[in-house]
Order: C-alpha cells, then structure tokens, then sequence
C-alpha cells in the first residue's frame, strides 16, 4: 500500500514507453515500401492516465527511442510533453520538463523497466518499476507492480496513487456519471 502524505506530494507521473505502456515488443514491416511500426497499448492504463490528469497531475512520456506510434497514443490521451531521445537521455530531459513546470524531482513518480529509467528512479520522490523491469530497476524502485509493463502496469500505478489520495472514489463516481450511469448502483451500493 501506498504512503497517503508520499501520493499526496505527487504533482507529475512520467512514464517509460516501451516495455511499460507497451509490453516491449516492436512489429516493424513494410507497406508498399513504406516503414511501419506498431505498438500495443493497454485499454487500461489509457483510462489511468486520464484519471490521473483528472486529478490534475499531469503525465508526461519520456521514451529512448522515437516513434510515430508513441507519439499518436500521446496525441490521444492529451499527453502534452513527449520526450523521444534515440540516445536515451532521459535525465536531461525530464529534468528540462519539471524545470518549466516548476516541479520538485520529490514530487514525481517514474515509471520504468529497464537501466536507461535509473537515472530518473533514483531522483524521483516515488520510483516505480513494472513487474517484468530488470532486477537493478527493481532494486531502485519504492514500489514494484504487480501487473507487467504493458498489461496495466500504468492503471495499477495511477490507482495506488489516487486511492492512496483518497481521489479515487470521486473519479470513478464522476466517470460513470459522465456517461448516465446511477453512481450509488454501479459502484455496488444498492
């Protein structure tokens, strides 16, 4: 479980892509000579990372390696900052984002899998690593997932962040009422 003052103090969530938005698998082929990339991206942890905006932490992206596929799952979710390094800088990078957003490293919580994420891990205020991360990601990491990268990692990191807040009940109630939901019903009240 989740410290409440820790989740409280989270005012940002950055995000590793591949191998914990995605399961870490590249299909790379051609289409009528054209280079093409997909990349599988769990339902849920789409639906995390809106929860946490809602909840007004912004989440940010910051990948090793660029991507016309990371950058549309970005699009879609209204990720507004998406760091693609192909040297896999992430350090400056993110440091650059929580400059400019005027955000503390102890306010952050990262999530990663593999040795390119330490650098951030080891700064931030909450490192997370996905249950399939490399054993010194592990070893770095506050908080292990249960779930791997890829399989709703990011939703079980979005929901021990707000639960531990103490927001996720709200959320949920306020998403099924957005669609016409009776809340008390949908959430096993009766």
């Amino acid at each position: 479980m989740l410290d409440r003052a820790l989740a409280k103090r989270i005012r940002l969530v950055g995000l590793d892509v591949d191998g914990v938005m995605t399961d870490g698998g590249i299909y790379v082929g051609l289409v009528a000579d054209h280079a093409v990339e997909f990349k599988r991206f769990h339902i849920q942890d789409g639906l995390g990372v809106k929860m946490l905006q809602w909840a007004g932490i912004p989440v940010v992206l910051v990948s090793g390696r660029r991507s016309d596929a990371t950058t549309l799952r970005a699009k879609e979710l209204g990720i507004e900052d998406v760091v693609q390094d192909d040297g896999a800088k992430k350090l400056p990078a993110f440091e650059e984002i929580l400059a400019r957003r005027g955000v503390r490293w102890e306010a952050c919580a990262f999530v990663g899998d593999d040795l390119a994420d330490l650098p951030l891990l080891r700064r931030v205020g909450l490192p997370v690593a996905v249950a399939n991360a490399v054993a010194e990601v592990k070893a770095a990491a506050a908080l292990v997932t249960a779930t791997l990268g890829g399989q709703g990692a990011v939703r079980e990191v979005a929901e021990a962040i707000l639960k531990a807040r103490g927001d996720w009940p709200r959320l949920v109630t306020e998403y099924l009422e957005q669609r016409g939901d009776v809340a008390e019903r949908a959430l096993g009240s009766r």
